[in-house]
């Protein structure tokens, strides 16, 4: 396999028409390359699948179902169907549902990620776990900023019962900021209340179909594998008609190959799985191309986010989604460092 390739071209855009360099990294013969063999990963090694509904609808969409192992063999040509049905772009509301935003081929927006479970206290310049006034002043503090289109439940209250805590973060968000949001859920039982407020903000199902609020994070587990959470997830959201962002997180050299290009195949493979399971679960369903891939430091079993490995990873796997035709996500300018600084 070739190695990777930065071409940096710049090339105008159709907002305003100004110039906006364009970064590359893979050259078109590799992108396909790590396509095909992201394919044929699933079509002979497949995916681990916890979800009896998840493996049911698999199966009867033509997959090879181990019933032993729980391994699906995912054929290409419902890979490939499943690619071609999925929307090339999608539309977020505000909590008007007056301010749309569109998701899709070059256009950029920023969220500010999720999901902490310490913050750095600036008074006691020391870590603690967030409580629910961090909450308030997080969501009320992004609904000033106008850079950031979308929030985020960023952060997990801690002095709340873990069992309501993915509600309870997405109630206090709608209380402080009007902006869509990014989040997800922690347990099954989550999303039935989650999606009831967001309804209610909405007015009705219907209308939050119509005009979706929210995207529900959905994380595979490195490697090739779906949770019974995160598969249910990925079906209750297709039904529903709420955008599954696809978040594959391969850590290079852990859970994931240590070259940058086998781990793409794997990234790309772990979020075709997860585009599959959207579409055979209702076809047409909005799904987002993610990921949050990270190098790995064998020596100190830490996962440096701000590593350049890491940007590359995330700028080729962008590239991947993009040439699929699907929306894209990525966490990135993120860092290690604890302070501004």
């Amino acid at each position: 396999m070739e190695s990777l390739q930065a071409l940096i071209i710049l090339k105008p855009t159709t907002l305003n028409n100004p110039l906006r360099p364009s970064v590359k990294l893979l050259s078109d013969s590799l992108l396909q390359q790590i396509i095909q063999e992201a394919y044929e990963l699933l079509e002979r090694k497949g995916v681990l699948v916890e979800n009896n509904e998840a493996t049911k609808l698999l199966k009867e969409s033509g997959a090879h179902v181990d019933s032993s192992t729980r391994r699906v063999l995912i054929p290409a040509k419902l890979t490939e169907r499943s690619v071609s049905t999925a929307p090339h772009s999608l539309r977020l509301y505000d909590a008007t549902g007056m301010q749309a935003f569109e998701i899709g081929g070059d256009v950029v927006h920023f969220d500010p990620g999720s999901a902490a479970l310490w913050v750095f206290d600036h008074r006691t310049q020391s870590e603690r776990k967030p409580v629910t006034s961090d909450l308030v002043m997080f969501h009320s503090l992004i609904q000033t900023l106008e850079n950031f289109h979308f929030q985020s439940t960023g952060l997990i209250g801690s002095d709340v019962p873990e069992r309501i805590a993915d509600c309870y973060r997405l109630y206090i968000a709608f209380q402080h900021c009007s902006k869509p949001i990014v989040t997800g859920i922690f347990v099954n039982e989550g999303f039935r209340p989650m999606f009831d407020m967001l309804a209610a903000v909405r007015g009705s199902a219907q209308e939050l179909k119509k005009k979706p609020l929210a995207v529900f994070d959905a994380c595979p587990s490195p490697p090739l594998k779906w949770s019974d959470l995160t598969a249910q997830s990925v079906i209750e959201c297709a039904r529903a008609g709420i955008p599954s962002e696809i978040i594959s997180v391969p850590l290079l050299g852990a859970t994931a190959p240590v070259t940058l290009a086998a781990a793409l195949v794997q990234l790309t493979a772990e979020n075709l799985s997860g585009v599959v399971l959207s579409q055979i679960a209702q076809p047409g369903a909005p799904v987002i191309f993610g990921g949050s891939p990270a190098s790995f430091d064998l020596k100190t079993a830490n996962a440096p986010l701000g590593a350049i490995e890491t940007m590359m990873v995330n700028s080729a796997h962008s590239q991947i989604g993009k040439s699929l035709g699907l929306p894209t996500h990525a966490y990135m300018g993120l860092s290690d460092s604890k302070s501004v600084d």
